[in-house]
Parts: C-alpha cells; structure tokens; sequence
C-alpha cells in the first residue's frame, strides 16, 4: 500500500511541476483530491483493511494529501504572481516620456467670461446669488409688476409647464426673493440660466444671463449710470462710453437701453456695429415703486435700480462672434480659435 501512496504521490507532484495553468492545477485537485480522485479512493478503502493496517495507512494517505495541498497553494501563489507581473509590465506607464505634443484643455469661452463678470462685480461689492431655474408665474412675471393681462408677456416667448409653473424668462425672480427676505442696503447680482421660446443666430432657446439690483436710500439714475461705466471699462477697455436710450420694462420705471461704444472699431463704426459705432448691450432702469411695495421695502424712503444682459452677448461681442449657437455645437475647431 505504501508503494501505491508514493506512485500517486510523485505522478501528482510531477504534474504540479510542469509548469501547469490555473486550469490544469485544477484539474490536478480533482484528479488525487477530488471526490472521486485517486487518493480520496484510498481513504475509502480503509474499511477494507485490517484494523492493525488502518492506522498506518491513514497516516500515509494524510501525509501525502498534505504534501500535496502544500504544492499545490504553491504552484497557485506563483501563477498568481506570473500573472501580476505581466499585467504590471503591460499597463506600464512611462512617466518621464515626453507629452509636450498632447492637447490641453481650457474653459470654455461662456464660462471664462462668466469668471471675469463675477470677478468685477464682486470687486465693485456685488454679492452673488442664484435662484431655481423652474419658477412660478408669480415671481417671474406678477411680482415683478406683469400681471397674466399684461402686454409685456408677449416680449417673451416662455416655456410653460402648467399654468403656473415654468422656466424662467430672466433671473429677475431672484431679486424679488432677496428683497422679500432681506432689508435695504441690497447690492447683488444674479447669473444664471434663462430660457425663452427663441433659436435663431443671436438668440438661443437657453442662455445665459446676468442681472444686478441695488436697493438703497437716495438711489438714483445716476448711480445706475456710474456703475455701467465702471464695469464696462474694466470688461471692455478705458475708452469705453456708455450711451442711455430710453426704453420699457414693467418692473423698471424709468426704462433705459444701455449702448457701449463698439469693442471692435472705438466707436469709428464697422461691420460689428453696422457702422453706428455703438452697441446695445443690455437693459436697465429703476426699479419699479410698485415691485418695492409688493417686496415689503417702503417705495418713499428707499428707491433703487436693475439692470441685466446676456453672457452669451457679452462672449459674442468679446470675441467677435457672429452665431450664438456655435457656442454651444462644442466644435473643437471653433473652440481652439477662441481659447487657443
């Protein structure tokens, strides 16, 4: 019986040397150790022998079941670590090779300009507030002095989600829910996205969009004036004039239309500005007694003014761009000739 042991013991060790794959190791467990392997089949067997043989005999098959267990977890610990160490020098990464040529990524031509717009205003003592983009007719329209008959909703074509509900045409909503929650001295600007029933090559369906309310005592037109001045120089350039229209808004009175002088010729007049030398960039006024009044702030001892203007227009007019949508078709080619 000891003969037969060593005759399995060595047939398995053999095979566990030659190099075997983790298929064939398992093969080899099922072949001596299985439920039906060889060396299984001898402890079965015991029952045949005399009970003076059993016990040598089981001390034999135990002592060659476990040096076969031992080579086996050996020979897997080493295709183991074969096996690590191609995958290491397959997905090896040189990091000293030389990636000068790859290309690198910049912001995109809205997003540096909505940087440089927060950067100014904050500095000029703006504080930053953003509201929800699905809003109520109330504050978008109502509280902001257009009721659900006036004319002024005609001027803006409006995603309705029930009666109600919608998305918002401009982030004036959000100046109506600060001043309702806070008192006078306001100094705030709101960005964010608005969205309107338009696509064409100046408008899109979604845009971008910026809004500034102060609220103070002794607020005037002038103030208003000063301040389109003050960021218009440091967007633009020293030079730059700021011309007043007057125009309508509901929630303004009075109304202006803001012109710069054209970023593009100095206000000599080119294509950019049809040959005025001016540009319309936004739109502003004082705010409206009644939409102060409806807010909780007392129209005769506080008085204040709003203006607001499309990101994407300022990008447009900033870098001479002629279509509003291919800001937003991600075109790699157009992208490189703003950012570089």
């Amino acid at each position: 019986m000891k003969e037969t042991i060593d005759i399995i013991l060595n047939e398995c060790l053999t095979e566990l040397d030659n190099n075997p794959t983790q298929d064939e190791i398992q093969s080899v467990k099922v072949k001596f150790l299985g439920k039906n392997g060889r060396l299984t089949a001898l402890l079965k067997g015991l029952k045949d022998l005399s009970p003076q043989e059993k016990p040598l005999v089981g001390q034999l098959v135990n002592l060659a079941r476990e040096r076969i267990e031992a080579k086996i977890a050996a020979v897997e610990e080493a295709v183991k670590q074969q096996k690590l160490k191609e995958k290491i020098e397959s997905e090896y990464i040189d990091i000293t090779a030389d990636f000068t040529h790859g290309k690198r990524g910049a912001l995109h031509p809205l997003s540096m300009v909505n940087k440089q717009l927060m950067e100014i205003f904050s500095d000029m003592g703006f504080v930053v507030k953003e509201g929800p983009e699905v809003e109520t007719d109330y504050y978008n329209f109502q509280a902001l002095n257009t009721p659900l008959d006036h004319p002024a909703r005609d001027m803006q074509d409006t995603f309705y989600i029930t009666e109600s509900i919608l998305l918002r045409t401009h982030t004036s909503p959000n100046q109506v829910r600060v001043m309702e929650q806070s008192r006078p001295p306001i100094k705030m600007i709101c960005p964010g996205k608005c969205y309107r029933v338009d696509d064409d090559a100046t408008h899109s369906p979604i845009f971008n969009q910026i809004e500034g309310l102060v609220v103070d005592k002794n607020v005037t037109l002038c103030d208003l004036k000063g301040t389109i001045e003050a960021f218009s120089k440091k967007f633009f350039s020293d030079s730059t004039k700021v011309r007043l229209r007057p125009s309508f808004f509901p929630f303004t009175e009075p109304s202006v239309e803001v012109d710069l002088t054209c970023s593009n010729c100095g206000g000599k007049g080119c294509r950019l500005c049809k040959g005025t030398g001016w540009l319309e960039v936004l739109g502003a006024g004082m705010v409206n007694p009644f939409v102060l009044d409806n807010c909780g702030i007392d129209s005769q001892i506080y008085s204040g003014f709003a203006f607001g203007f499309g990101i994407d227009r300022m990008t447009m007019i900033k870098y001479g761009i002629s279509d509003i949508r291919l800001m937003y078709q991600n075109d790699i080619r157009f992208l490189q000739q703003i950012v570089g």
